[in-house]
C-alpha cells in the first residue's frame, strides 16, 4: 500500500512538471500592412527610407511573451528613399552590394523585459547586413488580435532598434569642408507588422 502511495505520488509530481500545451500561434507577415522603414542623419536634417520587399514569420503566445520567436529576411535592392540615384548608390557595392549579399535577415534568440501589463519587451537575435552578422536588441510591443472582417485572424506588433551600420562594413562617407561628414552612423530602424494566420 505503502508504495502504491509513493508511486502515486511520483506519478503526479510528473504530470504537474509536465510543460503546458503551447498555445503560440505563427504568424505570417502581412506585406500590404507591415512597413520596415528607418532614418539616417544626412547632412544637418535625416533621410527616411524603407525596404518595398520582404517577408517573415511570428510565433507568439500573447499568454507567455518570453517564448516568442520570429524570423524575417529583407530583400536589399527593394531599398527606397525616393530618390533613384541615391538608392542606385545604396545598391552598390559602396553600400549593400546587394547583387552579391541580397538578403537582410534576423532571426530572434530569446526575449527578455517582458511586462505582461503594457505587453512589451525586448527581442534579442541575430541581424545580418551586408555578409556580416552581429546581435541586436529590439524593443517590441504587442497590439493585439483579432479577427478581420473576412474571419482572418491577424495581430499587430511594433519594433524599434539603432545600429550603427559601420558594424556591418557600411562605411562610405564624404568628409564636408566643414569638417563632418555626409552620411551619419546610427540608423533607426522601425517595423510596424502585422501579421497574419494562413488558412
Amino acid at each position: 500500500m505503502r508504495n502504491r502511495i509513493i508511486g502515486l505520488a511520483i506519478l503526479s509530481s510528473l504530470v504537474l512538471l509536465r510543460p503546458a500545451a503551447s498555445s503560440a500561434v505563427q504568424y505570417k507577415v502581412d506585406p500590404a500592412h507591415t512597413a520596415v522603414t528607418f532614418q539616417v542623419r544626412h547632412l544637418f536634417s535625416k533621410v527616411n527610407g524603407r525596404f518595398d520587399k520582404f517577408d517573415g514569420k511570428i510565433d507568439f503566445d500573447p499568454g507567455q511573451l518570453e517564448k516568442t520567436v520570429v524570423e524575417g529576411s529583407i530583400d536589399a535592392a527593394s531599398i527606397n528613399t525616393n530618390e533613384e540615384k541615391r538608392d542606385k548608390h545604396l545598391r552598390s557595392k559602396a553600400f549593400f552590394h546587394a547583387e552579391k549579399y541580397p538578403k537582410i535577415t534576423f532571426a530572434s534568440t530569446g526575449v527578455s523585459d517582458v511586462d505582461m501589463a503594457k505587453k512589451t519587451g525586448k527581442l534579442h537575435g541575430n541581424l545580418t547586413i551586408h555578409g556580416v552578422e552581429k546581435p541586436v536588441v529590439l524593443d517590441v510591443a504587442f497590439l493585439g488580435a483579432g479577427k478581420d472582417p473576412w474571419g482572418n485572424e491577424r495581430a499587430g506588433f511594433t519594433a524599434k532598434t539603432t545600429i550603427n551600420r559601420k558594424d556591418y562594413g557600411l562605411t562610405w562617407n564624404e568628409t564636408l569642408e566643414t569638417g563632418g561628414v555626409l552620411v551619419g552612423d546610427d540608423i533607426e530602424i522601425e517595423i510596424d507588422a502585422e501579421g497574419l494566420v494562413e488558412n
